[in-house]
């Protein structure tokens, strides 16, 4: 994916982490914590095959373990720290459809179906928090292909947690 500031205003409440050598993070990319280094929602493959069963799983994976978006990039080969946003409101692409306020977001999945998009969203089931990584912050009343969310991330902020 390309390098996208998505960020779009809130206080962002930055973290710093650091990136494997092995794995590139770009502006704008959904990252999780994995081992202590952040990587990208698109680390998360083999969906349907030996990694998650279903996008739903797949999500959850992701949830529990969520950051924020990569407000610096990391190349291959570069193991420095980068800042990541754990909070503030971001405008990604999703699924053209009409978003209300407060409705739940999770990472969407790659054309192929089989790794999460690092730079997607698609509205989940408002009862299963434990799939979203924020809430739609601006309404879209006609059928758009770009929204704006709210991030909670679930490592630094608790995120949105099951219901009970």
């Amino acid at each position: 994916m390309p390098n996208i500031m998505r960020w779009r205003f809130g206080q962002t409440r930055p973290v710093e982490l650091p990136v494997d050598a092995a794995i590139e993070v770009n502006i704008g990319d959904i990252v999780y914590l994995d081992t202590g280094t952040a990587k990208p929602a698109n680390e998360i493959k083999d969906i349907g095959g030996s990694g998650p069963l279903t996008l739903a799983a797949a999500q959850e994976v992701l949830h529990d373990s969520f950051v924020g978006v990569a407000m610096q990039h990391s190349g291959i080969g570069e193991t420095k720290e980068i800042r990541i946003a754990t909070a503030g409101v971001f405008d990604f692409d999703c699924d053209s459809a009409v978003y209300e306020l407060g409705d739940r977001l999770g990472v969407n999945d790659n054309t192929a179906g089989t790794a999460l998009d690092s730079q997607t969203v698609i509205a989940v089931v408002v009862t299963s928090p434990e799939l979203s990584i924020g809430r739609v912050a601006r309404r879209v009343p006609s059928a758009e292909s770009r929204v704006m969310i709210e991030i909670h991330s679930t490592v630094m902020r608790d995120g949105p947690q099951a219901v009970s």
